[in-house]
């Protein structure tokens, strides 16, 4: 069974004091982002108690969203992906890709545009190294395109829009 998955984004900013030739020392903020996606909620909860109570740093949302595309693992990957009647596209990612959360803002709006005519999925590659291996996933993103069990396309990297639409319609038209 398909877990939907829910990210959440934080925005961390520590004050870094430098000293400059035309002015005294000042302060200037270093602003990083990072995702707590792949913890537990417990882990998440600690981990940000413990970051908003220390003086050094300060977490702030930056986004929080629910995904169309729902999580796929090696457990559900046969049902899911390879029995199904509906053709499917999974996006193969990691937790610390950055072009991989450009990829999932597309995906989450194919999965929209495309609801009922395609299923769309996302699997985190670290965790389910041997999906990945099977299919020969060497660098992400990579988007699979499936139908009827079968891989009918793949794309490798960030593409527009379009391209991906492209791949689609053709899967759709064969």
């Amino acid at each position: 069974m398909a877990v939907s998955s829910f990210s959440i984004c934080f925005k961390s900013t520590r004050f870094h004091s430098v000293r400059s030739t035309s002015s005294p020392w000042r302060l200037f903020p270093v602003v990083t982002s990072f995702s707590l996606r792949p913890l537990l909620l417990s882990q998440r909860r600690s981990l940000l108690s413990s970051f908003n109570n220390s003086s050094h740093f300060r977490l702030s949302p930056l986004c929080a969203r629910d995904s169309l595309a729902a999580e796929v693992t090696g457990r559900s990957w046969e049902d899911s992906v390879l029995k199904s009647e509906t053709p499917v596209l999974v996006e193969f990612y990691t937790s610390w890709c950055g072009p991989c959360r450009m990829v999932h803002r597309l995906i989450d709006e194919i999965a929209g545009d495309y609801a009922g005519k395609l299923n769309c999925y996302v699997l985190n590659a670290d965790s389910d190294l041997l999906v990945a291996e099977e299919y020969e996933i060497k660098a992400v993103p990579v988007v699979l395109l499936f139908k009827n069990g079968e891989k009918r396309e793949s794309i490798m990297g960030t593409m527009p829009k379009e391209f991906y639409i492209s791949a689609i319609e053709r899967v759709l038209n064969s």
